[in-house]
């Protein structure tokens, strides 16, 4: 039998059209570049490390990272997500979900047709809702599901009166998604976000991989609402998850 993990390596892996080298760099993940992919994703390092009890997620690129971000299309339905991804082995309820949801996973992502941090001024107008252009921070809970392709991923739903467990800054979505508001930050090729934890340990004692994507919101606007579409770049090749975190 597969097991969760396995079956999102396979989809992943479907989606990015195959591997890449890769090799062990300082507890992260080093990657070759691949002509293939565009620069601003083209993850050729990856890594965690640990600052006391924060974590500072790591993806440097071949080009300067953050430079791409969707089109606006002005509507919802259909529109994309641009993500840096960092899938784990955590538990979703060290984020504040429901033991066993999923994959667990922090993202870096930008979509200017929507907002999904209600709770903070990215921008600094004035307005919580007019800001999803600009790229910010999540905790999203991955699984596979057929109806978004063949061997496709979406951040999983949430049915229409169901009641799991969610983080205290949920965005109010019908997804397993939490807006914490760590500020990502960008550098040249390099993106870094400053994550707090309770018990670092637990991220300590976990496995990470690095990961670029697009994603899509369903034309329908509903269950599967938001699919992975697109597939930039895994950086360990096999989304085996090997990243050591750096202590």
């Amino acid at each position: 039998m597969k097991t969760l993990a396995t079956t999102i390596a396979a989809a992943l892996l479907s989606l990015a059209g195959g591997a890449y080298a890769h090799s062990g760099h300082s507890g992260g993940i080093q990657t070759a570049p691949a002509k293939a992919t565009k620069a601003p994703f083209d993850i050729v390092h990856t890594k965690i490390a640990t600052e006391g009890n924060v974590a500072v997620f790591h993806i440097a690129v071949s080009g300067k990272a953050g430079q791409s971000r969707p089109a606006r299309t002005g509507k919802l339905a259909g529109s994309s997500v641009f993500s840096y991804v960092w899938p784990t082995t955590m538990d979703p309820s060290v984020a504040g979900f429901e033991q066993g949801a999923g994959i667990l996973a922090f993202a870096v992502t930008a979509h200017p047709d929507f907002d999904d941090t209600p709770l903070y001024d990215e921008n600094g107008d004035g307005d919580l809702k007019n800001d999803g252009d600009l790229w910010h921070s999540h905790w999203v809970v991955l699984k596979p599901d057929a109806a978004c392709g063949k061997d496709a991923l979406k951040v999983v739903d949430i049915p229409e009166g169901a009641r799991p467990k969610l983080p205290k800054t949920w965005p109010g979505l019908p997804l397993l998604i939490d807006s914490p508001g760590y500020s990502p930050v960008f550098k040249g090729q390099v993106l870094e976000v400053r994550v707090p934890f309770d018990d670092i340990g637990v991220l300590t004692a976990s496995g990470f991989d690095g990961v670029s994507a697009a994603l899509r919101v369903n034309e329908s606007v509903h269950s599967p609402l938001l699919c992975v579409a697109n597939v930039f770049k895994v950086a360990s090749g096999n989304l085996s998850l090997p990243g050591k975190v750096n202590r």
